[in-house]
Order: C-alpha cells, then sequence, then structure tokens
C-alpha cells in the first residue's frame, strides 16, 4: 500500500450532527463517503455524556478526526465535549431548517444528519470552538448573567410604574428613577398617598436619608409641597390592592439593584486582574460599564480571528449583500453574537461624544440618508478594524495614531 494511501486512512474524518435538547441529544455519524455508520439517543445526564463518549471512540479512538457540528456554543453538554477533546463546530441555530426537504419531515434523528452533512460539506467554512481563557469566561458568564438582571429590572420597572400610574401618580413626579435605592426605600417606606400624605417633613427627610439619598432636605420639602397640591384620587379598594402589588414589585426590586451593583463590584475588580484591561479601558466611550463587556465577549486568544472580517461578520457589523437579477442592496446581519454586537453598537454611539471623527462620520453617513442604527452599526465596522489592531499589537487607543493612518489611507485613495 503506497504511502499515501495510508495516510488517507489514517486521518479519516467522522461527521457528527449532535441534536441537543434539555432531556436528551441525539447523534448521527457520517463516513467521508456520506454513508451512516452510528446514530444513538442519549439522555442529558453524567452517564449519558459518558456513553456518548464511548460510543464515538468506538467509531474512532482518535477523537481529532471527528467534525461534531451541533446549534450552540454553551452549556454543559459543550463543556463535557470540549473537555472530553472532541472538535466542537457550533452553527446558526437554524442551519438544519435550511437543510431540510421540501417535505417538511422534522425529527431529531433527521436534523442530526442534517448537521452531520453540514459538517462533510462545509467543514472549511466552519469555525471550530475553541474555550475561552478561565478568566475571560467568568468575565462573560458575569457580565451576561449582570445584563440579565438589568432586563429584569427594567421589566420591574415598568410593571411599578403602570402600577403607580393606576393609585398613586404623584408617586412618578417625586423621583427621577423608580430603580434608585432611595426612590424604592420612600415608596416601601410610603405605598400609599395617604400614607405620605400623613407624614412629616421631618419623617420623610430621614427616610431618604435611610435611603442614602444624596439631597434628603431639600428632596423631602419638594414632596411635601407636591403632596399638599390637589391630585386624582383613586377609590379605596384600587389603593388597597394595587399598594399591595407596589410593594411586591418595590422588595424584587430592592433585591434586584442590590444584586447589579453586587455584580458591578465584582465585575470591576476581575477586569482589572485581566493583562488586557489597559487596552480595553483606553477606548473611548467604553467607561466601566462597556470596556469588561467588550473584553469578555472579544476574548484574549489571539489565535482565534484570522483578521478583522471574521470579527466582523462574527458581531453583525458587516453588511449581507443580496443581489437578484438587477437588484441588488446590503442588509443587517442578523446571524451573529448578540451580546458581542450590542457591546460594539453601544461603544460606538458612546464614543460619538468623546471622539471627533467618530461624531463626524456618524454625522455623515445620517446626512446620507442613514437611519441612527445604521449609521451606529457602520461606525460600529470602523471600531471593530481600530479594535483587531490594537489588540493584536497589544496597544492601547491613541487619536493621534489612528488620525495619522486615516491620512495615509486618504493618500494612497486619492
Amino acid at each position: 500500500m503506497s504511502q499515501e494511501l495510508l495516510s488517507e486512512r489514517i486521518h479519516a474524518m467522522w461527521y457528527v450532527g449532535l441534536d441537543w435538547a434539555d432531556q436528551h441529544h441525539d447523534i448521527v455519524v457520517l463516513d467521508e463517503a456520506g454513508r451512516r455508520v452510528g446514530s444513538r439517543r442519549v439522555p442529558h445526564s453524567q452517564e449519558g455524556l459518558e456513553d456518548l463518549k464511548l460510543f464515538l471512540l468506538n467509531i474512532t479512538p482518535h477523537l481529532e478526526e471527528i467534525v461534531c457540528v451541533v446549534e450552540t456554543s454553551h452549556g454543559l453538554l459543550i463543556t463535557f465535549l470540549l473537555e472530553t477533546g472532541i472538535p466542537v463546530y457550533p452553527v446558526n441555530p437554524k442551519t438544519a431548517n435550511a437543510l431540510r426537504k421540501a417535505a417538511g419531515a422534522k425529527t431529531d434523528q433527521i436534523d442530526a444528519y442534517l448537521l452531520a452533512k453540514t459538517g462533510r460539506f462545509d467543514q472549511a467554512e466552519l469555525r471550530r470552538l475553541a474555550p475561552d481563557s478561565p478568566k475571560v469566561q467568568e468575565l462573560k458568564t458575569l457580565t451576561r448573567d449582570q445584563d440579565a438582571l438589568v432586563q429584569m429590572q427594567t421589566r420591574l420597572v415598568n410593571q411599578l410604574t403602570a402600577c403607580l400610574k393606576d393609585y398613586y401618580p404623584a408617586a412618578l413626579t417625586f423621583f427621577a428613577k423608580l430603580q434608585q435605592h432611595s426612590t424604592l426605600i420612600f415608596l416601601h417606606t410610603y405605598p400609599t398617598p395617604e400614607a405620605a400624605g400623613a407624614a412629616s417633613i421631618e419623617e420623610m427627610e430621614e427616610t431618604l436619608r435611610q435611603g442614602k439619598h444624596r439631597n434628603p432636605a431639600a428632596v423631602a420639602k419638594t414632596i411635601a409641597a407636591e403632596l399638599s397640591r390637589p391630585h386624582l384620587r383613586a377609590k379605596e379598594v384600587i389603593v388597597r390592592t394595587k399598594s399591595r402589588l407596589a410593594l411586591s414589585l418595590i422588595k424584587q426590586l430592592l433585591v434586584v439593584v442590590e444584586d447589579i451593583a453586587a455584580y458591578e463590584k465584582e465585575i470591576a475588580t476581575l477586569f482589572l486582574t485581566h493583562e488586557d484591561q489597559e487596552l480595553f479601558a483606553s477606548l473611548p466611550g467604553a467607561g466601566p460599564r462597556l470596556a469588561p463587556r467588550l473584553l469578555a465577549e472579544w476574548g484574549d486568544d489571539r489565535t482565534r480571528y484570522q483578521d478583522a472580517g471574521c470579527v466582523q461578520t462574527l458581531a453583525g457589523t458587516a453588511p449581507v449583500p443580496f443581489s437578484s437579477g438587477n437588484f441588488a442592496r446590503a442588509h443587517k446581519r442578523f446571524a451573529c453574537v448578540k451580546p458581542l454586537r450590542n457591546a460594539l453598537y453601544q461603544f460606538a454611539w458612546e464614543s460619538i461624544r468623546q471622539e471627533a471623527w467618530a461624531r463626524a462620520y456618524y454625522r455623515r453617513k445620517r446626512a446620507e440618508g442613514k437611519s441612527h442604527s445604521m449609521a451606529v452599526r457602520a461606525l460600529a465596522q470602523i471600531w471593530v478594524r481600530i479594535l483587531y489592531r490594537m489588540w493584536m499589537n497589544k496597544t492601547c487607543y491613541q487619536t493621534e495614531t489612528f488620525e495619522a493612518a486615516q491620512r495615509v489611507h486618504a493618500k494612497r485613495a486619492a
């Protein structure tokens, strides 16, 4: 047997489609010729995942010969696969739908087979999942969980606002933000207009002071003056029932607000211990909130991205071209890493306030007829190229460096 044929046999590839679910996972394995060589369903448990490992080892003892395609990039299943040494290639959750036949048949086994076919035909276009460093992984989890808490806070604030409008609308004029600790303490102490009206200015001032308000004396006088004016009054039964709901929402908000602040401290502490923190902190407008998120979502593995274009695609800043016949246009990229996209969009918008070139670029896009979101997305596209070069060179952002490069580029283009 020739050396070439021997090498081909040694390095044979196996394509695994893994359709995951909360309770079980379906697996289909194809060989290089597209033949089905095995399939299995395993429960989502330690025993089930160990069975999955043995099943794949029986097909090939060399796990690097496997291309495992799955429609997720996180969770206990992915952790197990990576720790086992199985190469994982995450794809968009709609991948199997795009390959489904016209009849529309759908089962977990069919989806697993379609994912295996994707690995066989499109492996060169798939990106192998590389685990984040422990510090980045922790920072990413903390920032994403804090964002979930912020979303919970927003829902609770909206519910409390609607509740107060029904029986206590004057309370909405007392404070700028309902989620402030002093606001919640005041409303918890005086949950009805009658309770607030019966309190003296000194009592309200002391309540605000306990809530750590910056100017309790002046605000207490303002609230007392506002309460002395005529207001719309709800029926007694509405006040009694809605104030009960308000107290429940306030108690939940107090916990959520406290937890968000605790997350903020933990994120800041962890961010300062990372070697790339100075680089991301130098970005104008990133601040203590966005800099850790950019680092967490971007990562610290310098071999992960081939070029800035890879990041632009992952972040959804790169447009998707569409043409058919004489019609051609570009539209927003929907398949992307949403947390990375959100962090970059927010940062691009904040940078407008500090960077003159960013502000001028945004205004130029708006003058061209672009919407606000399109202009911010285009600006984020530029920031990705800048940040990629900073990241690869491990240098902090400097306006002068960018403007000098911009002038050189303009001369070459001319």
